[in-house]
């Protein structure tokens, strides 16, 4: 093994700034490995593992920061830089490393089963190579190998474990749901989650030209965007459907009060970073255009377009509708309402099947702790949880939005009817005038195929 020991202090300040990295890759659920790229005492490159997050299999800590460094520095060649990294390099970090021309590597832990400086095989002693990088290994090993131990002891034992304070689902409550033939997705690493299990859809490639965000409202889940989601896919898009917490296939807190507006606001904009979601068209209705509308200002690169459907932003500043009120005076008195029979009174058609597809998610009184808290999370008062949010993200609609605009206004909606969608149109920098849909009620999504024709065309020049 090619090693130069011992370490010097600078390898013990180095290392640790790759263990904050590692700590960075935990945080998001990815296996805690860390990297910076040094030179003369300055670092040029950050990276930490995330091959899941961004569907990227090169993605390890060591390419992502030479990545950084490199375009740091304008080259590719990084002479007289030196790697710190948690964990000793596989092959393909290795192979870069040496390509990059790196004069130094220094490691932490070794890894026994891909390690290519030394356990399993050594690059870096190849004297045939035209380029020779010295190693250093070791450099607070058990720090680097602490990280790597917890979590994986973590997955082994529970890779999905419930909290004591919430319930869960079984699979079997969706098995051969009508129209919704997905995979599911879970995490559960995301900071706010707290360990709570969120459940998403991912379906397309991750490379399309367009991905759509589709945020749900109250008492809805993912289910509801079921008619909508298989002409995006075919016009070759990525789709991204994720279920509050608290709704369809996520986890369940049991009590009302867990449940607020910033903590909602958070795990979405987590969510997002985790999936590194780019070019989205985001599609918003409900309690998802209450939340989402809230989102873009915190990153607005991210997003190219807004599909708009009977939603509002609760600034606190406008009395809540009529019809609005009269739905959170049924909520408080009928607490145990049925949510498929809620849906087929605005549609008709729907199918025994597809009510029942509704109610899947929430059997019991158990499990409607969100349903109960929601209608009272709508902010009311200046001062209400998630007013200020929304006060500042009316001002970016108003003031910074960049993006193309579509609104769909139900208008057999009782709730947040025609009025209410007027004033947010008024909202949305160069929204067009929006399209009514005389024969949808509140859930527009339930016009399905016809409102995903409408969107692809709409937005078919950000393909």
């Amino acid at each position: 093994m090619n090693t130069v020991l011992p370490a010097c202090e600078d390898d013990v300040r180095w290392m640790r700034e790759a263990l904050e990295q590692a700590q960075l890759a935990a945080n998001l659920g990815e296996v805690p490995v860390g990297a910076v790229v040094v030179r003369d005492g300055v670092v040029l490159g950050r990276g930490h593992n995330r091959p899941v997050k961004s569907h990227d299999p090169t993605a390890h800590a060591e390419i992502v920061a030479l990545r950084e460094a490199a375009a740091t520095l304008g080259n590719y060649r990084l002479d007289g830089c030196s790697l710190y990294v948690t964990l000793e390099p596989c092959a393909m970090c290795s192979g870069a490393m040496l390509h990059a021309r790196l004069d130094r590597v220094v490691f932490g832990a070794p890894d026994p089963k891909t390690g290519s400086a030394g356990s399993v095989t050594d690059l870096f002693a190849q004297v045939a190579l035209n380029h020779q990088t010295r190693v250093t290994g070791g450099v607070l090993a058990e720090e680097g190998g602490a990280l790597l131990k917890a979590f994986f002891q973590h997955r082994r034992g529970n890779p999905q474990p419930l909290r004591e304070d919430a319930v869960r689902c079984p699979e079997s409550a969706f098995e051969d749901l009508p129209g919704y033939p997905w995979e599911p997705h879970y995490l559960s690493h995301l900071p706010s989650l707290d360990g709570l299990r969120m459940h998403y859809l991912d379906e397309g490639p991750v490379t399309a030209a367009r991905t759509w965000l589709l945020l749900h409202g109250n008492p809805a889940w993912s289910y509801l965007y079921r008619k909508i989601i298989p002409p995006l896919l075919a016009a070759g898009d990525r789709v991204v459907a994720p279920d509050l917490i608290g709704f369809g296939r996520s986890d369940k807190p049991k009590k009302v009060q867990v449940h607020r507006f910033e903590w909602h606001r958070q795990i979405l904009l987590e969510f997002i970073e985790h999936l590194d979601l780019r070019r989205v068209i985001l599609a918003v209705q409900d309690w998802g255009g209450l939340l989402g509308l809230t989102l873009p200002m915190a990153a607005p690169h991210r997003y190219e377009g807004l599909l708009v459907m009977n939603t509002l932003l609760a600034t606190g500043e406008v009395p809540l509708s009529p019809g609005f009120l009269d739905w959170r005076a049924m909520c408080r008195q009928k607490p145990d309402f049925d949510v498929g029979r809620l849906f087929r009174r605005g549609n008709p058609q729907l199918s025994d099947a597809e009510c029942a597809a509704y109610n899947a998610p929430f059997p019991d009184r158990g499990h409607r702790a969100a349903l109960r808290a929601f209608p009272d999370m709508v902010p009311e008062f200046p001062d209400s949880e998630g007013a200020a949010v929304s006060r500042a993200a009316r001002e970016f609609w108003r003031r910074q939005w960049q993006g193309k605009s579509l609104m769909l206004i139900g208008q057999r909606d009782p709730v947040l009817g025609e009025p209410v969608m007027r004033g947010l149109h008024a909202d949305i920098r160069g929204c067009p005038e929006p399209v009514l849909l005389p024969e949808a009620g509140h859930f527009v999504q339930e016009q399905g195929e016809s409102i995903a024709r409408l969107a692809i065309e709409h937005f078919k020049d950000l393909a």
